[in-house]
């Protein structure tokens, strides 16, 4: 699969329309952590997101600790970030939204 990295301007683009995620000062990775109610929450995220993850064959960088997750999205194949780390961004989001208060 070829990844596509994408310049500045669709970056801001796409971050424009997400909630919560952050560029890293070189523009080659976002970032968001997500907080839940607790460990059983997070684990469901993180496993819906997962199975995602697996089906665009784009995985994320996270760290878990209880009920927060901290998850960074870029494309080492592409040296930076692609289409595909926005759609698992979006999925993401979504996911934890069905986990929300």
């Amino acid at each position: 699969m070829k990844y596509e990295k994408l310049e500045r301007a669709a970056i801001d683009d796409n971050l424009a329309a997400l909630e919560g995620w952050t560029l890293n000062d070189g523009a080659t990775s976002i970032a968001k952590t997500f907080k839940f109610r607790n460990f059983v929450e997070a684990f469901g995220f993180m496993t819906e997101s997962a199975l995602t993850a697996e089906k665009l064959n784009h995985h994320p960088e996270w760290f878990n600790v209880y009920s927060r997750v901290d998850v960074t999205l870029s494309t080492h194949d592409a040296g930076g970030l692609t289409d595909f780390d926005f759609r698992l961004a979006k999925a993401m989001d979504k996911a934890a939204a069905r986990r929300a208060d």
